[in-house]
């Protein structure tokens, strides 16, 4: 990994933000909702008042005043400004399901009990409306990863929306602005750790790319219903049977968690990542749900322009990936384009996209996803001539070429940010240890309550300090940040152990967003905190 860029000389005291109140339940007996803090400029002060509005629930407990609220009138009228086009209408089910994986049947949590979830595509400028309905046995929600949207759609529990509880539904409907790879998933508990997630496609209008073909290739961990392990119980060993701080909404229906073997992961390292790669050991790793000994092909023409939108949709995986025989120019990450630049090889972390485009050759060629530090693979096919196609576990040699990451892009022309002066700093110091599993920021575990303050239309710098052991994939909600200055634009970045990143955003989506690791264990034992728009 190359280091991150330079910037400019800065005082950055680690302010702790004060200690919030105890643990409440939300809704029926779920979980975390409590007293509370704001940070302002690297300062937190805590303060207490309620903060609920229109299209939002109020947070039992104490929670700071001032700030906007997900559905008032500054987000309706940012939402208003956006525009009304074509209304695309789609249906979405969660809903429990046995899938195959290769040559077992496991019964686990799905979208219209497929996986992965269906594609959703419309085309920037549309209205995404999703009637959702919830047949699990417990609440659940829909977050839309990465894309600037109306804060009371976002699908936060206890933040955005209240968890939408079994056998209820909920209508999503929100303007889409930027074209680009996103996806979607649960924002409860270790649900996304499941079969629960798909993928969302902007198209872009005006596509500025030529190409004949595209192929969505989502990348996932998996364990659930492997030997009788499941996310929840796995979540439990993690933090040695104690309380954990998250959306976790278990208590709102009986426990179904199973014990099944440990799935703690000891010893695996990446010097890519700076260390220990992950916590879980997972037993299978797919690609569009599909194992490698059972892969999906995707068919081609020799010739043909390819383009392919990865997205990570692991839970606790950063994935290198390549294309067996080809050479990969990189478009865009996280929705956003960047200078193209040719690479062997990419790495992901968790729910991080990057688009490519490939000239296919004539043949049969692996296109595999390594799990960085753990040493198992998922693996699909493309083929566009004759030949047997690869075995499972076929490691092409591009894995080990040319390897480019989020800090060797430059973000495009049409995205980047304009130069100004920084108006206000949050410092976000990343604390806890593997021992310990106490994840955190500014050593304050997750609370409902939690403020980190911006005034619309200010600059924002987000310095991310990691002084953990591990890495860290840190993703922000309803906003693309640049890496300062003029790195790529993204929604998530990873942060190495002892690395600082400094990211710059215009605050120009009012409401509460979420800010947090998108590890699934770490984020649910404290690591996220909220980004509070202040009236």
């Amino acid at each position: 990994m190359r280091p991150e860029r330079p910037s400019r000389p800065q005082t950055e005291p680690s302010a702790r933000p004060a200690e919030p109140g105890r643990r409440a339940l939300l809704g029926a007996g779920a979980a975390a909702v409590a007293a509370g803090l704001l940070g302002a400029g690297g300062t937190a002060v805590a303060r207490p008042a309620r903060a609920d509005g229109k299209g939002a629930p109020a947070a039992s407990g104490e929670v700071p005043p001032g700030y906007v609220t997900p559905g008032g009138p500054q987000v309706r009228d940012t939402e208003k400004h956006r525009g009304n086009g074509p209304v695309r209408q789609f249906s979405l089910v969660a809903t429990p399901a046995d899938i195959q994986l290769g040559d077992r049947s496991v019964r686990t949590w799905t979208y219209d009990g497929t996986l992965t979830g269906p594609e959703l595509r419309v085309t920037a400028g549309d209205v995404l409306s999703v009637d959702f309905a919830n047949q699990l046995p417990h609440p659940t929600t829909v977050h839309w990863h990465g894309l600037a949207l109306r804060n009371d759609m976002d699908g936060v529990p206890g933040i955005t929306q209240d968890a939408v509880a079994s056998g209820e539904s909920f209508a999503y409907r929100y303007m889409t602005v930027r074209p680009g790879t996103y996806w979607y998933h649960p924002h409860v508990g270790v649900q996304q750790d499941r079969g629960l997630y798909g993928p969302l496609i902007v198209d872009d209008p005006r596509e500025p790319l030529a190409y004949d073909k595209e192929w969505v290739v989502v990348l996932d961990d998996w364990v659930d219903g492997i030997d009788g392990s499941d996310p929840d119980a796995i979540l439990d060993e993690l933090n040695h049977g104690e309380p954990h701080s998250g959306h976790e909404m278990r208590a709102a229906a009986p426990k179904e968690s199973k014990k099944g073997p440990s799935r703690i992961l000891e010893h695996a390292h990446s010097d890519l990542l700076g260390g220990m790669a992950g916590n879980v050991d997972y037993p299978l790793h797919l690609i569009n749900g599909r194992t490698p000994d059972d892969p999906q092909t995707f068919t081609a023409s020799p010739g043909d322009r390819i383009r392919i939108r990865i997205i990570n949709a692991g839970g606790d995986t950063a994935y290198r990936v390549a294309l067996g025989g080809h050479t990969m120019t990189v478009t865009h990450t996280d929705g956003h384009p960047v200078a193209h630049a040719d690479t062997d090889a990419l790495v992901l972390g968790m729910s991080e996209r990057y688009d490519v485009l490939v000239t296919a050759k004539d043949g049969v060629f692996p296109f595999t996803a390594l799990a960085e530090g753990k040493n198992h693979l998922a693996q699909a096919v493309l083929r566009t001539g004759g030949g047997a196609a690869p075995g499972p576990g076929t490691r092409p040699r591009e894995l080990d070429g040319k390897l480019l990451t989020a800090f060797d892009l430059d973000s495009a022309e049409s995205v980047r940010l304009p130069e100004r002066e920084v108006d206000r700093r949050h410092q976000l110091v990343l604390t806890g240890s593997m021992r310990r599993f106490d994840w955190a920021i500014n050593h304050a575990p997750f609370k409902p309550s939690q403020r980190y303050a911006v005034r619309e239309g200010e600059r924002v710098e987000l310095v991310f300090r990691n002084h953990t052991g591990m890495w860290h994939p840190m993703h922000l909600h309803g906003h693309a940040f640049e890496l300062a200055y003029g790195g790529a634009r993204k929604d998530t970045v990873i942060v190495r152990p002892g690395h600082t990143i400094r990211v710059h955003l215009d605050a120009d989506n009012p409401g509460l967003w979420m800010l947090h690791c998108h590890n699934v264990y770490h984020s649910e034992s404290g690591m996220m905190t909220v980004l509070g728009y202040r009236d």
